[in-house]
C-alpha cells in the first residue's frame, strides 16, 4: 500500500480550519481522516484537529480493531466523546461559540473497509479506474435533491449549497453515517468540499489515473489544479493506493 496527504489553505482564506492524516496500527490497518472546521477566532481549526487527534490516539492505542461490528462500535463511540469534547470546548471558551467540524473516515483491515461520515466532506473508493463517492454530503441542498425538489446540476450553483445539516459539535446528539464496502478497490480518496466544489468527478479521476507520477505528485496535483481555479476554500485530501496482489 502507498498513501499520501496534504491540506491547503486555498488562495482566499487567511487560515487553514482543516485536518487531515494517515494512520497505520500494528495490525496494517489503515485510519484515513479528513476534518473541515467552522467558527468564529480560528475555532474551526481547534475542532477539526480535536476530531483528528482524538481518533488518531485512539487508534495507535490499540494493536488491532477487532471485527466489522467492533469498528463500528469504535467509530460510534469515539463520535459521540468527540462531540461531548467539542461542546465542553465551546462552552468554556466564549469566543469559540459556534465550532464545528465535519469529519469523513475510512478504516481498512484485511477484512473489510468501512466509512464514516458527518457533514460534506466526501469518500470515495477508485474502481475500475472510475471513481465512486461512498458518502451522502449532510447539506440542505442534498436534502432537496433527494426529495426530489432540485437537479443534481441545480444543486451545483444553488446559493446554499454549503449549509450543513449535520455537524460535529452543532447538536447534542450525533450520528454518524457509516458505510460498509468491498475491499477490491484500486484506492480510497477522502476529501474536504474545497477540493469538490472545484474539480469534477471525471476531472479527480483524470489525474489519480496519472501512473507517471507518483503518489505524493497526484496529491499535489489535485491541490494545484484547486488552486488554479479559484481555491476559494481551504482544501484536503487523503489518498491511499492499494498495489497489485494487497
Amino acid at each position: 500500500m502507498k498513501s499520501f496527504y496534504l491540506t491547503d489553505a486555498g488562495r482566499v482564506r487567511s487560515h487553514n480550519e482543516d485536518s487531515v492524516t494517515i494512520l497505520k496500527n500494528a495490525s496494517q490497518e489503515y485510519l484515513l481522516m479528513v476534518a473541515d472546521g467552522m467558527g468564529g477566532h480560528r475555532a474551526g481549526e481547534i475542532a477539526s484537529s480535536m476530531a483528528v487527534t482524538h481518533f488518531g490516539k485512539r487508534f495507535t492505542s490499540i494493536s488491532s480493531i477487532g471485527s466489522k461490528l467492533d469498528a463500528v462500535n469504535w467509530m460510534t463511540d469515539n463520535i459521540n466523546e468527540i462531540n461531548k469534547n467539542i461542546l465542553e470546548y465551546a462552552e468554556e471558551n466564549p469566543d469559540a461559540k459556534g465550532l464545528g467540524t465535519t469529519l469523513v473516515l475510512a478504516l481498512l483491515t484485511k477484512d473489510y473497509l468501512i466509512f464514516g461520515n458527518i457533514g460534506d466532506s466526501s469518500g470515495f473508493v477508485l474502481k475500475n479506474k472510475k471513481l465512486h463517492k461512498i458518502t451522502h454530503d449532510h447539506t440542505l441542498v442534498n436534502l432537496l435533491v433527494q426529495a426530489g425538489d432540485l437537479t443534481e446540476e441545480e444543486a451545483k450553483f444553488h446559493p446554499k449549497k454549503n449549509v450543513l445539516m449535520k455537524a460535529l459539535g452543532a447538536a447534542e446528539k450525533v450520528e454518524l453515517d457509516i458505510f460498509s464496502v468491498e475491499t477490491d478497490i484500486e484506492g480510497i480518496l477522502l476529501c474536504s468540499d474545497g477540493l469538490t466544489n472545484m474539480l469534477t468527478n471525471e476531472q479527480i479521476e483524470k489525474v489519480l489515473e496519472d501512473k507517471e507520477l507518483e503518489i505524493e505528485e497526484r496529491v499535489i496535483k489535485l491541490i494545484r489544479k484547486t488552486n488554479a481555479r479559484g481555491g476559494t476554500d481551504n482544501v484536503s485530501v487523503a489518498y491511499l493506493v492499494l498495489e497489485d496482489g494487497e
